[in-house]
């Protein structure tokens, strides 16, 4: 009889061996230990997926075991292919999920802790998303030993998948309406027995009766204290292991004092007795959280990764068969076919069928666009109302979304300042707190002895710092998100802080002041024997290997002719070797060093040449994008001034830049020359946002003050700006300049509410005018306020958009 083999490494399960994990539903024999330990964390971690999609068995993990913890199974290759990817070298990047976060101060706490680690260069934590961005050092630090030191402050990881990050919200939720319950509950109970300790007082109660209504009052009091208010005491106590202050301090302070001088009233009956107020208080802070996060989430600021809204797998055409396969499982050259209202799980060329597809998640646009035989569909876009066939071009980490995912997490390692100032001074706020409330305290037992615990109580929670430390997040999450949805991905932390000081704006003109889709117009031939047929086919064997939006004018003719060593020389032209000939095509000074002049007809000129001399020139046009015109119009409205900065030698820039209505250009700039220009600006004290989408964009993209690229531009310009434009419209533009000035406006609203806030209501908390229950509900007004008002950005921002003309500029 065949023993059966380990499901996990593959290895023949021994006679006699018991070790099962339950995978997929079904128990799942293991050879030993070690492996059932692995496949239990794999799928604890909600990764039993590795399992459907996996190419071969794993490694037995015998060597790791020693030495490895509950967390060993994500140190596989295997399992941090689904939260893990490459950053340059050896450096990764992690992306986890952290239970347990309650406010910004948690946020430092985790970068802190984890920061010390040997390995790890960078640590971004988002507390509205709980998620985290972790860039270490593989060949020094393994992912195990970041969720163990995680577990070991008292959080709760996971690797940041779609199954994770829905089960976590709904969890939080659960939880979170568990203990308000609990907190609600408690409250009416008690108040009831409040007002009847208030008027028994004054009319003379039996001794025993309010003994024991302040028992009773314990009993219902008790649950509240240790079971509603515990995430407040966790915070609190892992804020005091870290040698850090949080605003969960002064209110765990102000409970555990409270309940602990009412329990010794009611132990040795002596003294007055607080209850209803801790139960009250309890409550208000519960309710301000718990609305406050739903908020967060109905807006959107938790949602996971974009990749996770692919499907799991795909209808694969082989031959006259369809077969379902993972996504994980296509390659580049497959066929899949789409129903009506399919999800696109790769990037692919429609190659039968006509069908609307819906794009908003990639370029804020709501309405379908046409597709038809030729045409690109993109992962993550949803099909219309027609079936298509699609052959796959990109696949998994290849497609256009998962570009636009890691330009998010490269946004998310980047702190923002404002949010940076933020956790500080609220750190530092709390610590000024707990100060004014023990000099409360004193000043208040020398007044009335009585009074003086209460009112240092009030004093702890009324100037709790949750507003000052949710002003700023808040309003960049909402703006970034309003943002998004318009069709601009920030890939920048810094971006909304910039955008509001911008002083100038500079174009780039091939690809992003135009359309990027230029065609040829004119072919003037130098030399005889020389055909248009021929100089054709070497220019588009030339520019074969180039995603310069000039190179897509000669795709018609690409594979005529084969170029071999090709070499781009950027901002100037390219050179290659056709049949033993070296060509060079692009500007006249490099193509030529004595060209001709160019002639005067109207276009961009290239000139193609070998080294006998020029051959022909080659004239190219694009045209304006419809928004062109409207955008420059709006940028001047809102006091900017807007620059045309192009490499091109022609006529052809003054003729757009008139057409776009911009009045300062140059021309002929390489990409020295623009940096230099762009320099020599901000040393006069200008303020630039650069718009560009070539290579030789990238140093002044990187040298701006701001950026946007285009979502067509080359990978490595996408990678220095700082924002892409999904959907090529330049209207957005002027948009995300004035989203940027409303973000300016709340957050100065929100940060100017918290302290103006905090100043009012810490002297009337220290002249005895604010009980500790009204103080709670204070406190959590003040945040609610502060999240409300962030909220706005989401809501309105589109008011923020100018109706755009849909004329095309002529070429």
């Amino acid at each position: 009889m065949t023993r059966p083999s380990c499901f996990h490494c593959g290895l023949p399960v021994p006679a006699g061996g018991n070790h099962s994990v339950l995978i997929d539903g079904a128990e799942r024999p293991m050879c030993c230990p070690g492996c059932e330990a692995v496949a239990g964390a794999i799928v604890a971690g909600g990764l039993d997926n590795f399992y459907r999609y996996r190419d071969s068995n794993s490694e037995r993990p015998e060597e790791v075991l020693p030495q490895a913890d509950r967390w060993a199974a994500y140190d596989l290759p295997e399992v941090q292919q689904q939260y893990v990817r490459d950053w340059s070298g050896e450096r990764r990047v992690a992306s986890l999920l952290i239970g347990g976060i309650s406010c910004a101060a948690c946020v430092w706490l985790i970068e802190k802790q984890l920061g010390r680690l040997d390995g790890v260069d960078k640590v971004s934590v988002n507390a509205s998303t709980q998620r985290a961005q972790i860039c270490f050092d593989s060949a020094t630090v393994q992912p195990s030993q970041l969720f163990a030191a995680l577990a070991r402050i008292g959080y709760r990881p996971a690797p940041a998948t779609a199954a994770n990050s829905e089960g976590m919200i709904q969890r939080e939720h659960r939880a979170a309406l568990r203990r308000l319950g609990v907190a609600g509950l408690g409250t009416m109970q008690v108040m009831m027995f409040a007002i009847a300790l208030y008027f028994g007082a004054s009319s003379g109660i039996e001794a025993e009766l309010e003994r024991y209504l302040r028992w009773v009052s314990l009993l219902v009091a008790t649950p509240v204290v240790f079971y509603a208010a515990r995430p407040f005491f966790a915070a609190a106590l892992r804020s005091l292991r870290a040698r850090h202050l949080s605003m969960d301090v002064p209110v765990s302070l102000a409970i555990g004092l409270a309940y602990a001088a009412s329990f010794y009233a009611t132990v040795f009956d002596t003294g007055e007795v607080y209850f209803e107020s801790i139960s009250m208080f309890t409550f208000f802070l519960l309710l301000g959280r718990t609305v406050e996060m739903r908020a967060r989430h109905r807006a959107g600021l938790a949602s996971g990764g974009l990749a996770q809204l692919l499907p799991l797998t795909a209808a694969k055409l082989e031959g006259d068969a369809i077969r379902n396969v993972p996504v994980a499982a296509l390659v580049s050259g497959d066929v899949i076919l789409l129903r009506p209202g399919d999800t696109i799980a790769a990037d692919g060329e429609v190659i039968d069928g006509e069908s609307g597809v819906d794009e908003s998640l990639l370029s804020g646009e709501a309405a379908l666009q046409q597709k038809s035989a030729g045409s690109q569909v993109f992962a993550g876009s949803v099909n219309g109302d027609s079936i298509l066939q699609v052959r796959v071009t990109a696949a998994g980490r290849a497609t256009r979304l998962s570009a636009i995912e890691r330009l998010v997490e490269r946004a998310q390692l980047e702190k923002p300042q404002q949010v940076a100032l933020a956790d500080r001074i609220a750190g530092v706020f709390v610590g000024v707190v707990l100060l004014a409330a023990l000099a409360a305290f004193v000043a208040w037992w020398q007044i009335d002895s009585g009074r003086a615990f209460w009112v240092a109580l009030s004093v702890l929670v009324v100037t709790c710092p949750c507003a000052l430390s949710l002003a700023t997040p808040a309003a960049l999450a909402s703006a970034t998100l309003r943002l998004q949805q318009l069709g601009l991905l920030v890939a920048g932390g810094n971006l909304l802080e910039t955008l509001p000081r911008i002083s100038r704006v500079i174009f780039d003109k091939t690809g992003t002041l135009t359309r990027g889709e230029p065609r040829i117009l004119q072919i003037e031939r130098l030399r005889d024997g020389w055909g248009e047929q021929r100089v054709k086919d070497v220019a588009a064997a030339l520019e074969c290997q180039t995603n310069h939006p000039l190179a897509r004018a000669f795709r018609a003719w690409r594979g005529n002719l084969e170029a071999g060593e090709l070499r781009v020389h950027t901002g100037r032209g390219l050179e290659g070797v056709i049949d033993g000939q070296r060509y060079r095509l692009g500007r006249a000074d490099f193509a030529w060093g004595a060209a001709p002049a160019s002639p005067a007809g109207e276009g961009q000129w290239l000139l193609l040449a070998d080294t006998a001399g020029p051959i022909a020139w080659i004239a190219l046009g694009d045209r304006l994008r419809p928004s062109a015109k409207s955008a420059v119009a709006e940028l001047h409205g809102r006091g900017l001034e807007v620059e045309l900065l192009s490499g091109d030698q022609s006529a052809e820039v003054a003729r757009l830049a008139g057409a776009a209505g911009i009045t300062h250009f140059r021309a002929g700039s390489s990409p020295e020359d623009k940096l230099v220009h762009l320099q020599q600006l901000q040393r006069q004290g200008e303020r630039v946002l650069m718009v560009g989408d070539g290579i030789n964009d990238v140093p002044v993209l990187s040298g701006a003050d701001a950026s946007v690229a285009m979502m067509s531009a080359a990978d490595l310009a996408q990678s220095r700006a700082d924002a892409i434009l999904l959907n090529g419209d330049l209207g957005v533009l002027p948009s995300a300049i004035a989203l940027a000035r409303k973000c300016r406006r709340i957050v100065r609203q929100n940060l100017a509410w918290a302290l103006g806030y905090n100043a009012l209501a810490l002297p009337l908390a220290i002249g005895g005018l604010v009980p500790p229950w009204a103080a709670a509900i204070g406190m959590s007004a003040s945040s609610l306020i502060v999240v409300l008002n962030a909220l706005r950005l989401s809501r309105t921002a589109v008011m923020v958009r100018t109706a755009h003309p849909t004329a095309t500029s002529p070429a």
